[in-house]
């Protein structure tokens, strides 16, 4: 998936420059998405030696000085167990280290972030092409039971999302097979009792990623097939549907196929979700937007019954990722602008009367869309990372949680002013 100054105003929000585990928000209430803040949780950055048998993964080569992210993580908390070297050097000439997403302490420790900072739950990503082959399979179920545990422990909530990019035409039946595999060997939300497991509707949610792209392979047949099931399966289903879409489904133009079938299937999701990710690039066209596409999308969510969950994102920038392509990307492709721009979109979705958001992504460093702590001070060397040394490293789970709490509060001010910390 393409995941991917500034205004003034007259408000100030206040915080202090680290949350206190002290005044940690309550559990979530998990019985509906409406009224949340959620990030979409990758966990698929693997290390040589880290069990799962993936080699590098997610990270390029860095052992011999290759990566394929933009950003580094902050590696400043995380425990001996949870730490792979590479050949990249610190500012001090120290080894810099890297993290694996199956280690349990790593997944606990984001969740531990997302409940400190006030942020809802996270969106597990689960990439269906992957899910036929045992190898990537296992790792990825791991990475989901710890998810799910940490999500428990911290009081959040989280929803297994598939991505469906890289199906063919009749391929559904991969989705449905894994998912009646995780129901029955893990008793995932299989009869809505976890208590972690976020609802919506009264039923736990399934989230289905990809319908309607105009690179996707998949027919709607094949979509109408997946939501026929998740809704109405009497063993496996009885779920509720959320529905990831490309950000001009509304018109069906531009990313989206222009076929009106779409917007049948739409209709008979719970939830649609279309993505934004580089689709516009600074705090203007994230105004913008507000006209042009949110009120619009809620205007038809209205009238169809169906509730909206819009993107938001930092910015981004996949320079390393996509080098040795003929055309390669440009470094910051779009500036972060200290929040700004994650700002704007914010204000520009609870403005158009949006309940919710999805901020992409907790830990995509690949895109540099990631909104988890990573380093200001990256390694040194001819390799480009994503920094900003004014900021501290925390600076984006603060702001995710000052756009939580906005949405959370009824009549919160929504100001053009970037929220300030002391």
């Amino acid at each position: 998936m393409l995941s991917r100054r500034t205004f003034l105003s007259v408000a100030v929000f206040a915080l202090s420059a680290a949350p206190s585990s002290a005044a940690s928000p309550p559990a979530v209430d998990t019985s509906t998405v409406l009224g949340k803040v959620v990030c979409g949780y990758q966990g698929w950055f693997r290390c040589e030696g880290d069990g799962s048998k993936n080699g590098w993964h997610h990270y390029g080569n860095p052992p011999a000085g290759k990566v394929s992210v933009e950003m580094w993580p902050d590696m400043t908390d995380l425990g001996p167990d949870e730490r792979f070297a590479t050949a990249f050097k610190n500012e001090d000439g120290s080894t810099a280290e890297v993290f694996s997403s199956t280690r349990p302490a790593t997944i606990q420790r984001h969740f531990e972030w997302m409940r400190d900072y006030g942020i809802d739950g996270a969106f597990l990503q689960r990439f269906a092409t992957t899910t036929r082959d045992p190898r990537f399979r296992a790792p990825m179920d791991g990475v989901m039971e710890h998810v799910r545990e940490s999500a428990a422990k911290t009081g959040r909530g989280w929803v297994l999302m598939y991505d469906l990019t890289g199906l063919k035409a009749g391929q559904s039946t991969v989705v449905i097979d894994d998912w009646k595999r995780l129901v029955n060997e893990k008793r995932v939300a299989h009869d809505g009792s976890e208590a972690a497991y976020f609802k919506h509707r009264g039923k736990p949610l399934v989230a289905l990623w990809g319908m309607g792209f105009k690179e996707s392979q998949l027919t709607l047949d094949d979509w109408a097939t997946l939501l026929t099931f998740f809704h109405e399966d009497k063993d496996f289903g009885g779920c509720s549907v959320m529905v990831g879409v490309p950000y001009w489904w509304h018109m069906l133009g531009r990313d989206c196929i222009a076929d009106p079938r779409l917007h049948e299937l739409i209709a008979k999701a719970d939830i649609v979700s279309p993505w934004a990710v580089g689709r516009f690039g600074n705090p203007k066209d994230a105004a913008k937007r507000m006209d042009d596409a949110l009120k619009p999308d809620l205007a038809w969510c209205v009238e169809h019954k169906v509730d909206y969950l819009p993107v938001i994102f930092p910015g981004f920038s996949w320079q390393n990722l996509s080098k040795g392509r003929n055309q390669p990307a440009k470094f910051d492709q779009i500036p972060r602008l200290g929040g700004a721009f994650l700002w704007s979109q914010a204000l520009a979705a609870k403005r158009a009367g949006a309940g919710m958001a999805y901020v992409a992504m907790f830990d995509e460093m690949d895109e540099g869309t990631a909104i988890f702590k990573t380093t200001n001070h990256p390694p040194v060397g001819e390799v480009k990372f994503l920094a900003d040394p004014s900021l501290p490293t925390d600076h984006y789970l603060w702001l995710t949680g000052k756009i939580a709490r906005m949405f959370k509060t009824p009549g919160a001010p929504t100001s053009d002013e970037l929220p300030v910390r002391k």
